[in-house]
Parts: C-alpha cells; structure tokens; sequence
C-alpha cells in the first residue's frame, strides 16, 4: 500500500484508543501485524506516567504513527491541531476530521476540504477522514489529497458497510488514490468486504479495543485484511440472477433400476 510516497506492507491501521490497559493494547498491536497507529493529539500530549507509558510501547513496536485531529470542529481548530502535531510528532502526516454532528459524527465535509487544502500548502500529507461521497472525495483529490478515507458507517457504530454501491462507485472514479475504509467496522467479514471491494485497507479502533479479547480480535482482522485481498487480487465471480451448476452435467452416466 502507497502512503504518500511511503510503502507499507500491513493493509490495517489501527488506534490506540480505548484499551483496558497499555498491556493489552501492545499485545494487539503486535497480533495486528499493523505498521501504521494513529494518535489522538489531545488524548496523548499531556504526557505524565500514561503518556511516557505509552511511548515506550509505541518506540519499541517500531510503528509509524498518523496523529488525528480527532474532536476538532472548525477548519482553525483542526489546522492548529494539526500544526501542533506536526511539531510534537515530526511527521507530516496528518489524518484531518472535522465533525460536523455531535449525534453521528459525521464530517463536515465543507470545512474538511477547506482544511485539507491549507494544510497540503503549508506541507502535510493529509488522510482526510469523510463520507462516501464521490463529489467530495474529488474535491479532496483535486486539493492535493493522495488517500482519501471514506467511512463505512458512523464511527463506533459497528454496523459495516451501509453503502456498498457508494463505496464501489468511489474505487472505481479513483483507480490511482489510495482508498482506505474508516470507520464503522464492527466484524472481520467488514474488513474483508472493503478490501474485496478493491480498497487500499482499512483503519479501526473500537472493534478491536472493546471486544471481549482484543488480541484474539486483533489477529481476526488482519487475517480477514489478508482474505479479503487475496480474494480481490484472484478475481472475484460476479453475482448471478440465476443458479449455475458447478458440476457439469452432460455427459455424466445415468443409473436406473431394473424393472
């Protein structure tokens, strides 16, 4: 998968939030296989033992990180936490949300192009998080956005892909954008399916975080991330209207009984 340049092996980004423990979240973190975390500029700048606890993890793993404006609500809000994480973090990477609603956490995808565009010129390579609207993710592309990253669903909500054809629509007006779904997936088989789609990958959190095991679910996803791959790159068989044998029948011996 191409990042801006930057080619990462693991189609799963994964966040760091909402862990029971550092303990457990290194421990997903490693089944994953994921390279990419991402990091909540508020949640993790205010150092302290959680804080020190949780660079150490971090450093040892080796992953890259993809700070987040997560909870920023306005185009100045969400570039100054941008720059900020572009200083705390040395990357100039960045994934942009904007929220739009408090009840959906929808983006607010006037404001997330507007933001995506100020930051591209002032040098960070953006993973803007928005819906599956193809005129938006245009919008995006012709800001200078090289990965666009729809949602499956609201965030948190588990519920998978609501919009497939959306989605299907969007892989195929961008052939040469990274695609990764964000959002909304509750299930491996979510994962799976974005990925058959002919998405670049997936970035979730909660799924993994809160399940009763998060590591027996953190190794789930990837394997599902690598089926569902597997099976894009194979070719999947288009539906059909009507059955199809898959044994042929002409020319197969017919027994009777004796009379």
């Amino acid at each position: 998968m191409n990042l801006y340049g930057q080619e990462v092996a693991s189609r799963l980004l994964i966040g760091t939030a909402l862990y029971p423990s550092p303990a457990v979240m290194e421990a997903a973190l490693k089944a994953s296989g994921a390279e990419i975390v991402t990091v909540s500029l508020r949640r993790e700048a205010g150092g302290g033992r959680a804080g020190d606890s949780f660079w150490r993890i971090i450093q040892s793993l080796g992953v890259k990180v993809l700070p987040n404006t997560a909870g920023c609500r306005t185009v100045k809000e969400a570039v100054t936490t941008a720059e900020l994480a572009r200083e705390l973090f040395g990357t100039p990477w960045i994934k942009l949300e904007v929220i739009g609603d408090d009840e959906t956490l929808q983006p607010d995808v006037v404001a997330l192009v507007e933001a995506a565009g100020i930051l591209i010129r002032d040098g960070f390579e953006v993973f803007p998080y928005t819906t599956e609207d193809a005129t938006v993710a245009n919008r995006l592309v012709d800001a200078g956005c090289r990965v666009v990253m729809p949602w499956a669903s609201p965030i948190g909500s588990g519920q998978g892909i609501t919009n497939r054809a959306a989605l299907q629509t969007l892989r195929a007006r961008l052939p040469d954008i990274t695609l990764i779904v964000d959002a909304g997936l509750g299930a491996p088989s979510h994962a799976a399916a974005a990925l058959e789609l002919g998405y670049d990958g997936v970035l979730l959190n909660t799924a993994i975080a809160k399940a009763d095991d998060p590591v027996g679910m953190a190794r789930a996803f990837a394997l599902a991330v690598e089926a569902g791959r597997a099976g894009y790159e194979a070719g999947l068989m288009p539906p059909r209207d009507f059955a199809s044998p898959s044994t042929p029948v002409v020319g197969t011996p017919f027994w009777h009984a004796a009379g």
